[in-house]
């Protein structure tokens, strides 16, 4: 008798507790970053910035779970299973690599668990397709850092280029996309050549772009890979004018590349350059207050990519209290309301430019989120 009381007690208990449970609901989050391995220049601001991202929102408690993947594709994929099987995460921010990126969409999109890639290429997004409605994308797309750079190439009469780009998802993106502005400029195109991340010398690529003798070269290669191929070029002889895409966007490309990389041309957002923008630009304040918590903390100031993870949580804080009136967290129609919360968010200031998202868009940058840069006297400057 004693034994079938305590069971009905048991039961009635259980039926409590899972009666209260969406009351304490907690929005689970994965974070997988490349704090190890080829690309952890990356990698590491990325994961030095999850302990600035919100705990709470909505009124739930917002829990990061981060792994590190070492910057190896097959790792990654290991990473999204575990997080969706295992965590049940309601959403993911990461991988850091483009490579990792593509091989994990149709896992993020299988599962119906939004994606928030701060990765270089625009393929995560573009075109977009049944699977990349899942990913939202915080980097600047590749045309609209390409504009900038193409305008500047145009107005100092540069007529031929030659391209050197990671042979990887990043590097045939910028090919494409550039390849196709420049056409359209009367900008030839004189030689492309591509290299493995990991490589330690471009020797032969550096010899075929000189010998094309182009008026300037593009290099299309993100975090501490972009820096080899233009000290090559340097020590080989080459004086003409280089421009880097936005994924040279890091104190280590100064520091590695020194006097090698003075004289530089890139487009990138307006964390490189913050003390030189007006105070009316909407995401000074955001930004810079991110670069002191994350100075506070770390003792060291964050690269770029680092501020595309923390703008993920700021999407993240916009859309999660819009999601939670279409379901509670941990559940499917939480994270499809989420989705569908992130493709509607406007005029969002955040430390890399403003988001606009649409169905269509899920990157959301305008020319509010770049500003055209130089290399001089060994620092970042904006070109006026």
């Amino acid at each position: 008798m004693f034994a079938k009381k305590l069971a009905v007690s048991l039961l009635f208990g259980a039926l409590a507790a899972g009666a209260a449970a969406p009351a304490d609901a907690q929005v689970k989050v994965g974070v997988v970053t490349s704090s190890t391995g080829p690309i952890a220049l990356v990698g590491i601001p990325q994961k030095n910035s999850v302990p600035l991202l919100p705990t709470s929102v909505g009124g739930q408690s917002v829990q990061y779970i981060t792994l590190d993947d070492g910057s190896d594709p097959t790792a990654t994929v290991a990473a999204f299973k575990k997080l969706i099987t295992e965590e049940k995460v309601d959403a993911i921010i990461g991988p850091s690599g483009s490579p990792n990126a593509m091989g994990v969409i149709q896992f993020a999109a299988e599962a119906g668990v939004p994606m928030l890639a701060p990765v270089g290429t625009a393929a995560v997004v573009l075109p977009m397709t049944e699977q990349k409605k899942w990913v939202f994308k915080t980097t600047q797309n590749d045309d609209l850092i390409a504009e900038a750079l193409l305008a500047h190439m145009e107005k100092i009469g540069i007529k031929s280029v030659g391209f050197i780009g990671t042979a990887d998802p990043y590097g045939d993106n910028w090919l494409k996309v550039f390849g196709e502005g420049a056409a359209k400029r009367g900008i030839k195109l004189l030689a492309s050549e591509r290299f493995q991340r990991q490589d330690t010398s471009l020797t032969a690529q550096g010899l075929k772009i000189l010998s094309a003798s182009p008026d300037a070269v593009l290099i299309a290669a993100p975090g501490s890979s972009s820096v080899l191929p233009q000290t090559t070029l340097y020590d080989q002889g080459y004086r003409g004018k280089v421009y880097q895409t936005h994924g040279a966007a890091l104190p280590d490309f100064l520091k590695l590349g020194g006097k090698k990389v003075e004289g530089t041309i890139l487009a990138a957002s307006l964390m490189l350059v913050l003390d030189q923008v007006p105070d009316s630009h909407p995401s000074k304040k955001i930004a810079s207050d991110y670069v002191a918590a994350y100075e506070k903390q770390n003792g060291s100031k964050p690269a770029t990519f680092g501020a595309n993870v923390y703008d993920a949580g700021l999407l993240l804080e916009r859309a999660i209290p819009v999601a939670l009136k279409g379901g509670e967290p941990g559940s499917a129609a939480f994270r499809g309301a989420l989705r569908d919360a992130l493709e509607q968010v406007k005029e969002l200031p955040a430390t890399q430019g403003v988001y606009n998202l649409t169905a269509a868009d899920h990157s959301g940058f305008d020319e509010r989120g770049r500003e055209l840069i130089t290399v001089s006297g060994g620092k970042w400057t904006l070109v006026k």
